[in-house]
Formats: structure tokens, C-alpha cells, sequence
């Protein structure tokens, strides 16, 4: 067996509660670890009051004006009254942002729910409604140091990575190689259909997992994707089911949406690409964190031939789709 040199093997239980009672807490010494692969998440639990949670951000991911503004943008949210767990003052400094040794962290208030159902109109309606009023204040201003999405870019430049890691299993390679320059020129084709496109700030990866509903309150969760891009790219990852159900789906998100700001229905022609671009990326963020000792006890199968296979055959499908008319939504063009 060899031995780990991961950052991550430095974040020990006595490490994180150092780190939580530098910062004015009293903490008890209970200590759960949370469901989180790129970061470290924990519950915290404390003397007097609920248990906090403490995030530790993956180091030389992002940097330290990259985090801060993910922060200064949830403060920003949170002031306006959506509905999201912003990261808490620390006592000691006053700041929402804290360093322990290597890492950098930020505390949030406990909070329960579940993921809400997205297949039922009046969820979809309210969360329509809090994402038109998300992307009216994220459309105030840009982004200075968080990355924007970039669609070819990114598909180029991660499946090149899997490639030149040997990641693809040298008898998949042929039908992998010819598969992703398709993919690249349908995906500039649709992009172009779409035509110029505002971009803002969002939430970037809004989807149910990253929601809690408790007493029929909603709450958003996790900006550690937020970033620059089109306002679509924090909707269609709320659509599931077959193509007629999804195109209901984004109809009843649209209704919420518009009671509060205007939707480019250009921005359909989107979808398709933004779906490849992150079944390309999801599978070179596997590959790019393999050597966290988390991942391959997590995902064993990543390195079986059969994900690759699965891979390919999903992405063979991508291509059809974004062959296809851009979704449609009922009684609307």
C-alpha cells in the first residue's frame, strides 16, 4: 500500500475543530462528515446552539478573490431576500471567510429539507420565480475573477484531457475519436442558432440535490460553481423526464420566471450543448481528482471499461439530441 500525500490527509477531526474554535466557537467535539467530493463539509457541533457547518475548500482550486466573490455574491443575494444559506460572520474576525494552515473555510448555519419535486407545476412555478428575481440581481454586474462557461472550450480542452491521460480505453479510442469532433461541431452549430446571449451570474449548478424545501420554504444551497453564463444554464438542469414532459416543465419554470424578468427563448438552443458539455466535464473532473483518495473508494467503476463504453454510447445520444429541434414548450414557439 502506498502512502497518500493528498492536502486533504491534513484536514484531521482536531485540525477542524482547531479551525472552527480559532474562530470564537466552543465547540463539543461532535463531529459528522458530510456527503461533499470537491470540498470537505462537516457538521460541527457546539456547546450552546444548533451544530454549524464547516466547509473547507479544496486547496488551489479556487483562489482567495475567487471565494470572496462567491461570498460578497451571496451576502448580495441574501440582502435581497432570496431565499439561500449565505456563509455566516466568524465571531473571532468578523469575516465570512477564515484560513487554517493550508485551507480556507467558511461556516454555515444548519439548515434542514429535501430536495423539492420538480415534477409537480406549483415547485416549478416558485422556483421560476426565485430564479427570475436570482438573475435580475446577478444581471447588476459581472464577475471580475470567477471563470465564465465556455461551452467548446471546455468540451475541447476536457476530453482532450482524458485523452492524453489515457483515461479512454485504448480499444474505445477510435469510436471516441470520432465521435468528439461531431459533438464539437453540432454544439457550435446550435450555439450559433442561438444567436448573442446576455450572460450574468449565476447559480451554476442549480439542480434539486442543490435546493432544500422544509415547511414549504425554500432554500438554495452551494455557489461553488457560480460563474458567468446564460441565464438558461440555471433552469435546464431543474427538467427531467421525456422530451414532452420537460418541455411542460420549462414552460411552468418560464411562467414563474417572467413574472419577474424577461427569458430569451433563444437560449433553448443551449440546452443540448450545455448537457454535453457537462457529461464531458463530469467525466474529466474524475479523472483530474484521481489522485484524492476519496474518489476511487467512491467511484470504482470510473477506470472499468464499461463506464467508458456507457460513456460513449450516452454521448452517441447527445449527438442525436443535439441534432433534434430545440425543446419545446406547449403553446409557445
Amino acid at each position: 500500500m502506498t502512502n497518500s500525500s493528498h492536502p486533504y490527509d491534513a484536514l484531521s477531526p482536531d485540525q477542524i475543530l482547531d479551525a472552527v474554535e480559532a474562530q470564537g466557537f466552543v465547540v463539543n467535539g461532535r463531529l459528522f462528515a458530510l456527503n461533499s467530493y470537491e470540498n470537505r463539509v462537516y457538521q460541527v457541533g457546539l456547546e450552546e446552539g444548533p451544530p454549524i457547518i464547516a466547509k473547507f475548500y479544496r486547496p488551489n482550486r479556487w483562489t482567495e478573490a475567487q471565494v470572496r466573490e462567491e461570498h460578497d455574491y451571496a451576502k448580495e443575494l441574501a440582502a435581497a431576500d432570496v431565499p439561500l444559506i449565505a456563509p455566516i460572520a466568524m465571531p473571532a474576525s468578523g469575516d465570512t471567510l477564515g484560513r487554517h494552515g493550508d485551507f480556507l473555510f467558511t461556516l454555515f448555519p444548519q439548515r434542514g429539507g429535501q430536495a423539492p419535486d420538480t415534477s409537480t407545476e406549483d415547485t416549478l412555478y416558485r422556483l421560476g420565480q426565485w430564479l427570475g428575481q436570482w438573475h435580475n440581481i446577478g444581471a447588476t454586474r459581472s464577475f471580475e475573477h470567477r471563470p465564465a462557461f465556455s461551452i467548446l472550450a471546455g468540451i475541447t480542452d476536457n476530453s482532450r484531457y482524458l485523452t492524453d491521460h489515457n483515461w479512454v480505453p485504448a480499444d474505445l479510442r477510435p469510436a471516441w475519436d470520432s465521435l468528439i469532433p461531431d459533438l464539437i461541431d453540432t454544439c457550435a452549430r446550435r450555439i450559433d442558432d442561438a444567436g448573442p446571449v446576455e450572460t450574468l451570474r449565476l447559480h451554476g449548478d442549480c439542480h434539486a440535490g442543490n435546493i432544500l424545501v422544509r415547511d414549504e420554504q425554500m432554500l438554495f444551497v452551494d455557489l461553488d460553481d457560480c460563474r458567468m453564463g446564460p441565464a438558461v444554464q440555471d433552469l435546464w438542469l431543474l427538467l427531467n423526464g421525456a422530451e414532452a414532459d420537460q418541455g411542460a416543465q420549462f414552460g411552468e419554470l418560464l411562467e414563474g420566471y417572467e413574472m419577474f424578468r424577461e427569458f430569451n427563448r433563444r437560449e433553448r438552443y443551449l440546452i443540448e450543448p450545455l448537457r454535453c458539455y457537462r457529461q464531458i466535464t463530469h467525466s474529466a473532473w474524475l479523472a483530474r481528482r484521481w489522485d484524492d483518495p476519496a474518489f476511487p473508494r467512491y467511484f470504482p467503476w470510473f477506470t472499468q471499461p464499461r463506464y467508458w463504453s456507457d460513456q460513449i454510447l450516452a454521448l452517441r445520444e447527445q449527438l442525436a439530441a443535439l441534432q433534434a429541434p430545440p425543446i419545446a414548450i406547449p403553446g409557445q414557439y
